[in-house]
C-alpha cells in the first residue's frame, strides 16, 4: 500500500468500480491509482468478509476501521519512558539555571540511563515535549476592554546638542488587544510622573479610555505582586480613578499574560527603532514627534492576508466602545521650598537643578510647585517665576528678564562678534570705525579685544558720538591704538585742540612774480 492512505472518497469510488465488474486496469484508468494499491485496498476489504456493496453503505468512520484496521499497540520503549521520568526535571533545570544547555542536561542524563538517546534524539524527544507541555491558549478580546503597557526592552536616545551627550529615553509601548492599535511614546524617565504624562497621551491618542489597563508588576505601579491581589501605589490608584478605570496586574513572570503588548514591542523594534538608527535626533520633542509618525504609519499599514489596518479596524469596531476621558488630564504636583540664592536661584532638590527669580527677591523664602513639565516658585501667594521643567543635574535655567542690568550687559557683551563691534562704530563715525577694526586685528584671538572695543564705545555715553569720532581722529594719526589712549585724548580736551587747529584759517596770497614755488628748490 502506497505510503500516504488515499481518502474515503477514493476508496468509495474503488469500491463501486469494483462493484461493477470493472477490472484493475481499468480503475486505474478512471481513478488514476496504480495498480497494486488498487489490490491492496480490494484485498482488505474482502478480508472483512462484506460485499462491497454493504461497505458502500457504511458510514465514513465505519468504512475507516474496515480500510485501515488498527495496528497492535506496541510495547513501550523503555529509553522513552526513562526520558518522560525525567522530562519535567529538566524542564525546570532548563529555564531555571542560568547558562543551562541541552548538551548538559543530556550528559547528566546518559550518567543516570547509559543505553539512553543519542544527543540528537535526546533533543528530537525534549523538543516534542517543550511543546505539549506548555500549550497557548486562545482567549477571545472584547472591544474596548482593556487596554496593555509596557517598557521596551531597549530604550530610544537622541543627542543633547549643547555637549554632545546621548540621552536614553525609557519608551512606553501600549496596545489594545482587539484591534492590535499599538502607540509608542518616548519618556524622560521611567519614574511614575513621567509614566502618567505618558498615559495621558496615550489615552488622548486613542480618544477615551478602556474598562481596565493591564501591566505586569513594575515597581511604578505595583507595591505589592500577587497573583489573586496585587496593591497598587496611592498615585497608580488615583490615576485609575481620575479616569474612572483600574490596573491590573500580569502574573510574576508571565508575560504571555499581555500578549498583544509584547508583540508591539516587537512591532517597536521593526518599524520605528529600525527606522531610526541612522536618524540624528538632538532633542525629546524632536523624538517623540519622529516617533509619532512612525507609529501612525504602523498604524495605518494593511495587516496580513488583506485584514484592514489597525487603525481602521479601531476606528470601525472598538473607538466606539472606549469610555469618555475626563475633562483635564491627572497631574501630578509637588511642593518644595527654596531660599534664593546670591546667584537670583533657587534650586529643585530632586533633580539638582537652578531656576532663576528676578534679582530682587534674593534672600527671600520661596515656594516651589511643579510636575512633570512645568516649575514654578511663589512668594506668599504670587507667583514670582515660571519655567520648563530641566533635568539636567548641576544645570542652570535662567530668564534674561530676572538678572540685573549689568548682568545683562555681561552677557550681552558673550554673544557679540566682530561685526557687532563694526555696526556699532560705523553709527558713530568713520575714524571710530578705523580704529575699532585696527584694535580688532591687533591679536591672534579676537576675542581678547572685545574689551577695549567695548570701552571705547562706551565713551561715546560720556563724552558723545562727535567727540569720541575726533577723538579717534586724533589718534588714528598715531603707532599706538587702545583704549587708554583714546580715553586720554578725551580727559584732556585733546580732540578739541584739533579742532580748534582745524579752524584757523591762513591769509590767502595771490600768486605773484616774487613768490616762488617748490620747482625753485629742486
Amino acid at each position: 500500500m502506497a505510503n500516504k492512505p488515499k481518502c474515503m472518497l477514493q476508496i468509495r469510488r474503488i469500491l463501486q468500480l469494483a462493484s461493477s465488474g470493472e477490472s484493475l486496469r481499468g480503475i486505474n484508468r478512471v481513478t488514476g491509482i496504480h495498480r497494486d494499491t488498487i489490490s491492496n485496498y480490494l484485498r482488505v476489504c474482502c478480508s472483512s468478509g462484506e460485499s462491497y456493496e454493504n461497505l458502500l453503505k457504511l458510514k465514513d468512520a465505519e468504512l475507516a476501521k474496515v480500510v485501515f484496521p488498527e495496528k497492535e499497540p506496541e510495547e513501550p520503549d523503555s529509553r522513552l519512558q526513562a526520558f518522560l521520568d525525567k522530562a519535567g526535571e529538566y524542564k525546570i533545570a532548563l529555564e531555571g539555571c542560568k547558562g543551562m544547555t541541552r548538551k548538559r542536561l543530556w550528559e547528566k542524563h546518559l550518567a543516570i540511563y547509559p543505553d539512553s538517546y543519542s544527543y540528537s534524539q535526546f533533543c528530537e524527544h525534549f523538543a516534542r515535549y517543550l511543546q505539549t507541555s506548555d500549550p497557548t491558549m486562545v482567549i477571545p478580546h472584547q472591544p474596548g476592554d482593556a487596554l496593555q503597557m509596557d517598557f521596551a526592552g531597549a530604550p530610544l536616545s537622541y543627542i543633547e546638542r549643547a555637549t554632545g551627550e546621548i540621552v536614553y529615553c525609557p519608551t512606553l509601548v501600549c496596545s489594545l488587544p482587539y484591534s492590535s492599535l499599538t502607540y509608542v511614546d518616548p519618556l524622560e524617565s521611567s519614574r511614575f510622573e513621567h509614566l502618567v504624562g505618558g498615559l495621558n497621551r496615550t489615552t488622548h491618542y486613542l480618544g477615551g479610555i478602556t474598562k481596565w489597563v493591564l501591566s505586569d508588576n513594575m515597581r511604578q505601579i505595583v507595591t505589592r505582586a500577587c497573583r489573586y491581589e496585587p496593591t497598587f501605589t496611592e498615585l497608580a490608584e488615583q490615576w485609575a480613578v481620575h479616569n474612572n478605570t483600574f490596573f491590573k496586574a500580569t502574573r510574576v513572570g508571565k508575560p504571555k499574560d499581555k500578549p498583544t503588548v509584547e508583540k508591539g514591542v516587537d512591532l517597536a523594534y521593526q518599524n520605528i527603532y529600525a527606522a531610526l538608527y541612522e536618524e540624528d535626533i538632538f532633542s525629546l520633542g524632536e523624538l517623540r514627534q519622529r516617533v509619532y509618525e512612525l507609529n501612525d504609519e504602523l498604524n495605518h499599514r494593511p495587516m496580513y492576508k488583506n485584514l484592514p489596518c489597525r487603525m481602521e479596524r479601531f476606528l470601525k469596531e472598538e473607538k466606539s466602545f472606549l469610555r469618555t476621558l475626563p475633562p483635564e488630564p491627572f497631574i501630578i504636583k509637588h511642593r518644595a521650598n527654596a531660599k534664593v540664592k546670591r546667584n537670583y536661584h533657587v534650586i529643585l532638590g530632586e533633580d539638582w537643578h537652578q531656576y532663576s527669580v528676578p534679582f530682587q527677591y534674593i534672600g527671600k523664602k520661596t515656594v516651589l510647585i511643579y510636575d512633570a513639565s512645568e516649575v514654578e516658585v511663589y512668594l506668599g501667594l504670587k507667583r514670582i517665576a515660571i519655567h520648563k521643567r530641566d533635568y539636567r543635574r548641576n544645570g542652570y535655567t535662567t530668564l534674561k528678564e530676572h538678572m540685573p542690568e549689568s548682568h545683562k550687559k555681561y552677557h550681552e557683551q558673550r554673544g557679540w562678534t566682530r561685526d557687532d563691534f563694526i555696526n556699532a562704530a560705523r553709527r558713530i563715525g568713520e575714524y571710530t570705525t578705523l580704529i575699532i577694526d585696527r584694535i580688532l586685528q591687533s591679536r591672534a584671538f579676537i576675542e581678547q579685544t572685545y574689551d577695549a572695543c567695548q570701552g571705547i564705545l562706551r565713551l561715546a555715553d560720556k563724552y558723545g558720538t562727535d567727540r569720541l569720532e575726533a577723538a579717534c581722529r586724533r589718534a588714528s594719526q598715531g603707532t599706538r591704538l587702545n583704549y587708554t589712549t583714546i580715553r586720554t585724548i578725551l580727559e584732556n580736551n585733546q580732540d578739541k585742540i584739533q579742532k580748534r587747529e582745524e579752524n584757523l584759517k591762513l591769509p590767502f596770497l595771490p600768486p605773484h612774480e616774487n613768490i616762488r614755488g617748490p620747482e625753485s628748490y629742486k
